[in-house]
């Protein structure tokens, strides 16, 4: 970098750390067509499958838990006492039971169901959101990725410039939520982001016909990056301060209530692609009252809250989301009143866009050990929710040398979520 460019970035501040990412983006333009957005709600650690959506009330004690079933809106369809609230609203989701691999590190599942292709030594696949930012167009003051905290899975060989928007934190209800790029600290203010963006403009100026290609093309990126730093859109999209207080009590005053809260808004901003994060799946120990004091409350408040803030605003039909861990937890539990990794079964709740709510699709054995069947492979999950959001998943991109790679490669979607 020479004096020249670093005078400028200088100028602009917190504005490159996103002008980094439009100047990778440059020779790729925006698709010049319309499509949905798209939620991921990734419980982090994996969620026990026999404690949430697939129970086994029949099955031996050390199997089944300290947990009861209850009815939810759907005859015939029941999950456990602590989610009342998504019980209720059954008709919303449909439940994917028999997942199914035998990756049971955490980095290895959760690149599978983030890429819904098996993770190997030679090629990285891109996550849901690479692929959304590349192939769906986006306001050009709105990010088209966002992952709030930080993304678990890379662009893979699509490349860095499809790399989301990490937020670095999730909302907390005891302090500010300062978003990097987005919120300025030590009192600076857009106003002040304006006189700097001034001084460069004078550079570009004092500079004018000493400038290389590069050099122009950076200022077309920092000026991307600036415009979604001043977009009134998108800073408002990331205060909940400013949203309804009847709104923002039903999610709840916790991070995961408030992720799935910024979550829908950034979604009513025009973002096509957001990745929530939620910690603390991976209960190894005391998986009872981890579940029912802290995790299944939180869960079951902020996942339907999602869905009727969704209804309300008209959203619903044009957002499609996934919610999903990287594996299950094993049937039997252990000696510390936990259950450790059980990838052979777990489960996936589908909603939105042309999904078909109030249905149960697949089935775990009588003592969730694996699929009653053939069972659904991470690949074929993959493959329905990219369906949903509008993305062929048989469809072909290119590495950075021009090999071509299928998008799923083993995976097919699974059509009876979307017709019942």
């Amino acid at each position: 970098m020479n004096r020249r460019q670093a005078l400028k970035l200088g100028a602009l501040g917190g504005a490159w750390s996103l002008a980094q990412q439009f100047r990778l983006n440059a020779d790729q333009p925006l698709a010049d067509r319309s499509g949905r957005s798209a939620i991921l709600v990734f419980l982090k650690g994996g969620p026990s499958h026999l404690d949430m959506f697939d129970m086994k009330p029949e099955a031996p004690s050390e199997i089944r838990g300290e947990f009861s079933p209850i009815s939810t809106k759907i005859p015939g369809v029941q999950i456990c006492e602590h989610m009342p609230k998504l019980a209720r609203c059954a008709d919303q989701y449909a439940i994917l039971r028999g997942v199914t691999h035998n990756l049971a590190a955490h980095n290895l599942g959760t690149e599978y169901v983030f890429t819904g292709n098996r993770p190997g030594p030679l090629l990285k696949h891109p996550s849901f959101g690479a692929v959304v930012s590349k192939e769906l167009s986006v306001a050009p003051d709105v990010p088209p990725f966002v992952s709030i905290d930080r993304e678990p899975v890379g662009p893979g060989y699509l490349g860095v410039r499809y790399g989301p928007l990490n937020t670095g934190d999730k909302p907390n209800p005891y302090r500010p939520f300062n978003v990097r790029g987005l919120t300025f600290d030590d009192g600076l203010a857009v106003s002040d982001l304006t006189r700097r963006r001034r001084l460069s403009e004078d550079l570009d100026q004092a500079f004018r016909g000493y400038e290389d290609g590069q050099v122009q093309a950076l200022d077309a990126f920092s000026q991307k990056a600036y415009d979604i730093i001043r977009s009134p859109l998108t800073r408002k999209a990331f205060d909940l301060d400013s949203e309804r207080p009847e709104v923002r009590s039903r999610f709840g005053s916790h991070e995961t209530g408030l992720s799935m809260l910024l979550a829908c808004r950034l979604v009513e901003a025009g973002v096509r692609f957001v990745t929530v994060n939620i910690d603390e799946w991976d209960t190894h120990q005391q998986n009872f009252s981890e579940l029912k004091r802290n995790l299944l409350p939180r869960f079951d408040g902020a996942l339907s809250a999602m869905f009727q803030t969704l209804q309300e605003r008209g959203l619903l039909k044009e957002t499609a989301i996934l919610v999903t861990g990287e594996f299950g937890r094993t049937p039997k539990i252990n000696a510390t009143a936990g259950r450790d990794h059980w990838p052979q079964a777990m489960f996936s709740l589908m909603a939105g866009a042309e999904v078909r709510g109030g249905q149960v699709i697949g089935a775990s054995d009588a003592n969730g050990m694996g699929p009653e069947s053939e069972g659904f492979s991470p690949d074929d999950v993959a493959a329905t929710f990219y369906r949903n959001i509008g993305i062929d998943p048989q469809s072909e991109n290119h590495t950075e040398t021009g090999r071509p790679i299928q998008l799923v490669r083993n995976g097919r979607a699974i059509s009876r979520v979307f017709t019942g």
